[in-house]
């Protein structure tokens, strides 16, 4: 019987230990970065020549209690470039993530991501764009003058 109370004190005190730890990483997690973008969904730049670039800045807010940081950003593909804050974004401060879109050598509807790895819960955020990329026009080939 000693030890069946010796057992059961045993397991109500790792059941409380563990209960303040879910609520302090509850708690922590509430006040982790929030990085919260102004653009909802997928952006669309609309219509664009073979060749042009076009360039967006996606405007977000640290919704977090502590400084926001950014890792990294990955794209989905070498036709974009990012350009990001390196300094630590205070909560309840904004920034932006300057993103180019360079369609040389791209035709048709170009569906691109770009992936913002930063010290907030979850600890990614993928931003989506698109843009119709139109064919250059060819220039028509000039007659030899004989």
């Amino acid at each position: 019987m000693k030890n069946f109370a010796i057992g059961l004190l045993f397991l109500l005190g790792v059941s409380a230990c563990n209960q303040t730890q879910k609520d302090s990483k509850s708690e922590l997690s509430d006040k982790m970065p929030k990085i919260v973008f102004a653009d909802k969904g997928v952006y669309d730049f609309g219509e664009i020549t073979e060749g042009d670039s076009v360039v967006r800045n996606f405007k977000f807010k640290n919704e977090g209690e502590f400084p926001l940081i950014i890792n990294n950003i990955n794209t989905s593909c070498g036709c974009t470039t990012p350009e990001w804050p390196k300094q630590p974004i205070e909560p309840g401060k904004e920034a932006s993530i300057k993103v180019l879109f360079n369609s040389q050598g791209k035709r048709g509807v170009q569906n691109k991501t770009v992936t913002v790895y930063a010290n907030t819960d979850p600890a990614y955020t993928e931003l989506s764009f698109r843009v119709m990329v139109n064919p250059r026009a060819e220039s028509s080939p000039t007659s030899a003058v004989q």
